[in-house]
């Protein structure tokens, strides 16, 4: 099929996906461009195709073009590539092992970095709050380069799922000041990591689940790290 007006009942729906709100209400979200739609293809989360008239471009999914109009109205690109993909969110369950915990990462760039970084230190499962950034906005994909398609993530009540797991893993908050050097951490098949807001950190609450808290060691020039540098340090050095 053919889009041609940005009147259209569908297309303005797809339009809403832009909002959150929109994306949990309908379970859909869009991603734009041949790396992410191939990478959402071959995880099993392309729905549907949307195409620039004109561009040669197949996939084994549902496929329907649009006019440049429509494409523009869609896009949140300055330079649109002319492929769009309707995906659809998976209901994705705990994996014990290697867990990462976000408390309140609300940057989308600090979220997409540390999400590209647990797939590639080999992190079982994602735990996010309510405070983080939505992983399916555009910039968390954009910012995870696709690898939003091979992480699991779990949106949960954080303090409940770590009392859960307090009983067979290691339980590590991240401060930067006390604690211990993560160059004395050893290496463990078991382990919770946690990672707090940018500005304020691992709420209290969380650090006093904690079996330990652990920090960068940095010479005195640097005060901290951005929390997407510091969490691909930490995951690297006890992968």
């Amino acid at each position: 099929m053919f889009y041609s007006s940005v009147n259209n009942q569908k297309i303005k729906e797809l339009k809403r996906l832009s909002l959150k709100k929109y994306r949990d209400k309908e379970n859909l979200f869009l991603v734009e461009g041949d790396h992410l739609v191939k990478e959402a293809y071959k995880n099993g989360y392309l729905k549907e195709l949307l195409l620039k008239e004109g561009i040669n471009y197949q996939l084994d999914v549902n496929t329907n073009y649009i006019s440049e109009s429509v494409l523009n109205y869609l896009t949140s690109l300055e330079a649109p590539t002319g492929i769009i993909g309707v995906c659809e969110k998976r209901e994705n369950s705990l994996k014990e092992g290697k867990i990462l915990v976000l408390d309140g990462v609300q940057d989308p760039g600090n979220l997409g970095t540390i999400i590209r970084s647990s797939v590639a230190f080999n992190i079982d499962s994602i735990i996010i709050n309510d405070k983080c950034a939505d992983p399916y906005s555009d910039k968390v994909i954009r910012s995870s380069q696709g690898m939003i398609f091979k992480a699991n993530i779990i949106k949960a009540d954080l303090e409940n799922i770590i009392l859960k797991l307090k009983n067979s893993h290691k339980i590590f908050g991240t401060k930067v000041t006390d604690g211990k050097s993560l160059k004395s951490i050893a290496k463990s098949k078991k382990f919770v990591i946690i990672v707090g807001n940018e500005g304020a950190g691992v709420s209290e609450s969380l650090l006093n689940l904690s079996d330990e808290n652990i920090y960068i060691e940095m010479n005195n020039a640097c005060e901290s790290l951005n929390v997407g540098v510091a969490t691909s340090i930490i995951l690297y050095e006890l992968s």
